[in-house]
């Protein structure tokens, strides 16, 4: 696909995303996606900046009188993206463009990418911010535009640290509107805070010292995945608790020797696949296949309504030549305690209906030479809450009987809801004036990087939106064309309104 611009209004936006999807910017590695930017806005005139961590911002005076009593806006995406691919699909991430493809469901057209993830999340808040700036230079938009700082930071999709280390002279303004928004029937003004934390267990290899073992792969395919704060209540499979659940029944009941165990790669993503290999005696086989073929059927069953794609597979390894297990003690006190590790949901909100107040991801596990590492993601609207279940965690670590090592790898502040803001007020006023309908306000079950903003600039007001986007963070990632017009009549309309 070379050409989106017949997608719609603004062609500018369209111009832009296609070209941000030609850019390698996994989190960390946002170099070019930056000196694409820099390089666009200094062509045009317009001053940058770069702080110590690599967050860019864009300069672009208001265009009123001098006189004028002028208002300072931000407007902000993040640079990275998050770079997930199916297990079948041949795709270097950092060089390769992605490659897209539009699809129609239920008579709307949306845009994806073959076999990965599409970075509307945020690539879209990107071409919205160089969208604005090209019609500001060409001087077509029809009405006086405030003080701008396009604000374009590092790293949100791995732990926010972008925003966490950003300079805090970087930018100024009585409003900001952070444009990581995926829905387009509300606003967003309140964020849950989080903690990832890696925990590392050593152990010691043994070999096999059985004659006539079989080895067996056991893998976990077909999850939808998605985003582990908004679509954590959406009761979609976890690929690590399902093959664990696996694990622990046969190991229960069979006599099994554990080789390995993988699965996940994001802490930010309910892991869509995961895999352990094991062995048995040949003795074994016929029963153990038969005890796995009636739990497969009965967890296919748990998620016949969110997860119809799930799909269990079991392989028997010919050539497997690795012939190292992990102790029996050990192996059962691994199993028990991921089997315990809890996932999704613990809490919710207790007034506002449907939101997630608290939750757990179990996100990531890795078998390395003589080291289990995984790690946990955790989110709560109060810092209590997110510290309780912490502690719970930690309790339930010590109680396995392991020397663990845990690290704090990411934690983030919360960002409380403001309903009563001068800004909420507008946003309401400016949707209904466009739309015909009230915009539904809320507080979401994920982080952003507003709860940085907010802490750090107490008087700036901020709101988040955006176009429909879904399935953040997989494969399904899809853009709502339609929607991507709506959203630049919205802010278009409110910046005329807080100039």
């Amino acid at each position: 696909m070379e050409n989106l611009k017949d997608f719609g209004e603004p062609s500018e936006f369209w111009e832009f995303f296609y070209e941000i999807t030609k850019i390698p910017r996994c989190s960390t590695h946002e170099d070019k996606i930056r000196e694409y930017i820099k390089r666009e806005a200094e062509k045009l005139g317009y001053q940058t900046e770069i702080d110590a961590i690599k967050n860019l911002v864009v300069r672009i005076p208001s265009n009123r009188d001098s006189g004028s009593n002028k208002i300072g806006v931000v407007l902000q995406s993040h640079m990275d993206m998050v770079c997930e691919k199916n297990e079948n699909i041949h795709h270097d991430f950092s060089k390769d463009p992605l490659k897209l493809k539009t699809i129609e469901i239920d008579g709307e057209e949306w845009l994806t990418a073959k076999g990965t993830t599409l970075g509307a999340d945020n690539g879209v808040g990107i071409a919205y911010q160089l969208a604005i700036m090209k019609k500001i230079h060409d001087r077509s938009l029809n009405f006086d535009t405030p003080d701008l700082d396009l604000l374009f930071t590092v790293d949100e999709e791995r732990g926010l640290s972008g925003a966490s280390q950003m300079d805090k002279n970087l930018i100024s303004g009585k409003y900001l509107l952070n444009l990581d928004s995926e829905e387009d029937d509300r606003i967003t003004i309140g964020c849950a805070g989080g903690r990832v934390f890696k925990a590392e267990v050593n152990y010691e290899k043994e070999l096999i010292n059985t004659p006539n073992l079989k080895a067996i792969k056991i893998s976990i395919s077909g999850l939808l995945g998605g985003h582990s704060g908004t679509d954590i209540n959406k009761k979609r499979g976890n690929a690590l608790k399902i093959l664990t659940e696996i694990i622990w029944k046969l190991n229960s009941n069979f006599n099994i020797l554990v080789n390995s165990l993988e699965g996940g790669n994001l802490t930010n993503a309910i892991p869509r696949e995961a895999h352990a290999i094991f062995f048995i005696e040949q003795s074994q086989k016929n029963e153990v296949e038969a005890f796995l073929k009636e739990i497969i059927a009965n967890i296919k069953n748990l998620y016949e309504g969110t997860d119809s794609n799930l799909v269990i597979s079991i392989e028997l390894l010919k050539n497997f030549n690795d012939k190292t297990i992990f102790s029996k003690d050990f192996q059962n006190k691994l199993v028990d305690l991921f089997y315990l590790i809890p996932n999704g949901p613990i809490s919710l909100h207790p007034t506002s209906e449907g939101l997630v107040h608290t939750s757990l991801n179990f996100a990531v596990v890795h078998t390395k030479e003589n080291i289990i590492e995984f790690k946990v993601s955790t989110r709560s609207l109060e810092k209590y809450d997110k510290d309780t279940l912490f502690e719970r965690l930690k309790t339930l670590l010590r109680m396995s009987g392991f020397d663990i090592n845990t690290e704090i790898i990411t934690i983030y502040p919360s960002w409380p809801p403001d309903f009563d803001s001068k800004l909420v007020e507008i946003s309401k006023h400016v949707y209904k004036n466009i739309f015909g309908k009230e915009v539904i306000i809320q507080a979401i079950h994920a982080g952003l990087e507003c709860a940085f903003f907010s802490n750090y600039y107490p008087d700036m007001e901020m709101i988040s939106l955006g176009p429909d986007v879904l399935g953040g963070h997989s494969p399904d990632e899809r853009l709502n064309i339609r929607s991507v017009s709506k959203i630049w009549k919205f802010l278009l309309a409110l910046l005329k309104n807080l100039a």
